[in-house]
């Protein structure tokens, strides 16, 4: 490696991660833990519709569904909607209705033309609904039982409308869960968390996996209908509530909120399919590779740069660099509970997981569409209907 060349290299390698490990240290100090957010209970309970769309979902809703009634909120609904499954799912929801007057369950055998399964079923949910918040979360998620109340009466106190968390990943193989902590990481950065709160900065998150919304607000946004064909339906809804003026929060919800997001890799890489052309790639190949060489030299350069460099000035900074690094993605994995393992697997998995990313991208460009929830959705459409606003 010619020495001019290796030092730049280096050297941006350097400012790289300088600037990720500003974000992931800015995040940290600015986003309190769930376990931390004490506050007094509001003068009357609000009732929570917590909804929940699932398809295919029977190993893993009873489960889930019980740790929601478990909950020691006073006051709390289950809306469970059955999108279309092909599984036990229906007679399993219709059973545990049978058993706990709380709960109403949905039944959806079609879907409407223009609509994302899970957006109608998220719509669907809505409608039936009586709650003045409204808890968003997917159908394999677990949580504490002092979740919802804290949940609930951090917002009330503060005056928040819409809280995000940051969930609990459960452990799967080494290399897996380097490949979750690349993408999280990703999404923590660029999310830039530390905004979220501040009524002045645009940035927004989503909450797809624990989304808790003041129905009031929720209803400024224009609700799911206009989101109907959005594959970032929580990123978007975050955006639109906080440009109707609703005040948004994040929370750090390990040992709270938990869900095994991926068993394996290969389910990993097939539930990529889903986003990685409409959202990561933005409906482009050439982007898409753009963002794939990226991230493999953000995560290797600076240790390739430190390991052959010919010229000593480039491998003592492209050493710091990775260094630098490394002691961000601990600083990360520390944070969200993760194994410390992680860190050191990363530039493995960052290939692993390009290779994924490329994969997944290029299968929807190559069919024209994206599969998900049983049903095949064209590129063109999905591009019509993005209404998620991109940095």
């Amino acid at each position: 490696m010619a020495p001019t060349w290796s030092l730049f290299s280096a050297s941006v390698s350097a400012l790289i991660s300088v600037g990720s490990v500003y974000a992931i240290l800015r995040s940290r100090s600015s986003v309190p833990y769930l376990r931390d957010a004490d506050a007094p209970p509001p003068p009357a309970w609000p009732l929570v519709s917590i909804i929940v769309p699932a398809r295919d979902e029977a190993a893993a809703i009873e489960a889930a569904t019980a740790s929601r009634l478990a909950q020691d909120y006073p006051s709390l609904e289950l809306v469970l909607i059955d999108d279309r499954s092909t599984d036990a799912t229906p007679g399993i929801i219709d059973r545990l209705a049978a058993g706990d007057s709380r709960i109403t369950t949905v039944h959806l055998t079609e879907l409407p033309e223009a609509w994302l399964g899970k957006l109608y079923a998220l719509d669907q949910g809505v409608r039936r609904a009586r709650g003045e918040w409204l808890l968003f979360t997917d159908a394999d998620v677990t949580f504490a039982p002092d979740t919802l109340r804290r949940a609930v009466a951090w917002c009330e106190h503060r005056g928040f409308d819409h809280l995000a968390v940051l969930p609990d990943f459960n452990p799967q193989s080494p290399l897996l869960d380097a490949c979750l902590d690349i993408f999280v990481g990703g999404l923590i950065i660029g999310g830039r968390l530390w905004s979220v709160s501040d009524p002045k900065s645009r940035a927004a998150v989503g909450g797809g996996l624990f989304g808790l919304v003041r129905r009031s607000a929720f209803e400024r946004t224009g609700a799911f209908e206009s989101l109907r064909m959005e594959v970032a339906d929580d990123v978007a809804l975050g955006q639109l509530l906080k440009d109707s003026g609703a005040r948004p929060t994040v929370l750090n919800a390990v040992g709270y909120v938990s869900l095994d997001f991926y068993r394996s890799l290969t389910e990993l890489a097939c539930g990529l399919e889903k986003s990685t052309f409409p959202v990561i790639a933005r409906f482009s190949v050439a982007r898409l590779i753009l963002i794939v060489g990226l991230m493999i030299y953000v995560e290797t350069g600076s240790w390739l740069v430190a390991a052959f460099a010919t010229d000593l000035p480039a491998r003592l900074v492209g050493l710091a660099a990775g260094l630098t690094l490394l002691g961000g993605s601990v600083a990360l994995a520390s944070w969200l509970r993760r194994s410390l393992w992680s860190p050191l697997l990363k530039p493995v998995a960052c290939v692993v997981f390009g290779v994924m990313l490329l994969r997944a991208g290029l299968t929807a460009w190559w069919q024209g569409g994206i599969d998900w929830r049983g049903t095949r959705y064209p590129l063109a459409a999905l591009r019509a209907g993005q209404r998620v606003r991109f940095p």
